[in-house]
């Protein structure tokens, strides 16, 4: 079977030498050996990669993407955890599209003053609402991580 070179898997996933020494550091590839001082990789290596920046793109971090490979011929996909992602990322759609809107009212409001605006006060009114949800939100989800450490480090 022919092996690619560091230089060929580069050139073809984009990925610079350096993130592939690093993701062969953290076990998310590996070379099959070297010519000379360049490194060799099984051509599956480019599946792989593909896979990893894939995962990266859908929020997982480094350390979530290992487990999605079982073996060096399959990769266990989270579904539910999938789900979950997508759910946040059409909730986060949702608020950048409110967003957009609000700053297309703001910079088109005919009002002398914004502040007398009432459709800019009404604004102002839910943009609390929504930080204040915001930040209970991003409390509780550190509440959780730092939770989910403890007993990591625990065990």
């Amino acid at each position: 079977m022919k092996t690619l070179d560091i230089a060929q898997v580069v050139a073809a996933s984009g990925h610079p030498a350096s993130t592939l020494r690093y993701y062969e550091e953290l076990g998310l590839i590996e070379s099959v050996g070297r010519r000379g001082m360049r490194r060799q990789y099984e051509r599956d290596v480019l599946k792989r990669l593909a896979l990893i920046a894939m995962a990266r793109s859908a929020g997982f971090s480094l350390d979530e993407t290992g487990p999605l490979f079982s073996d060096n011929s399959s990769v266990l996909i989270p579904r539910e955890e999938l789900h979950l992602r997508a759910e946040e990322l059409v909730r986060k759609a949702r608020e950048m599209e409110s967003l957009a809107a609000i700053m297309r009212h703001v910079a088109d409001c005919p009002a002398p003053s914004h502040l007398e605006c009432p459709s800019f006060q009404k604004l102002l009114r839910i943009g609390l609402k929504h930080e204040s949800r915001s930040r209970r939100r991003r409390q509780s989800t550190s509440g959780r991580k730092l939770e989910g450490q403890s007993s990591h480090l625990t065990k």
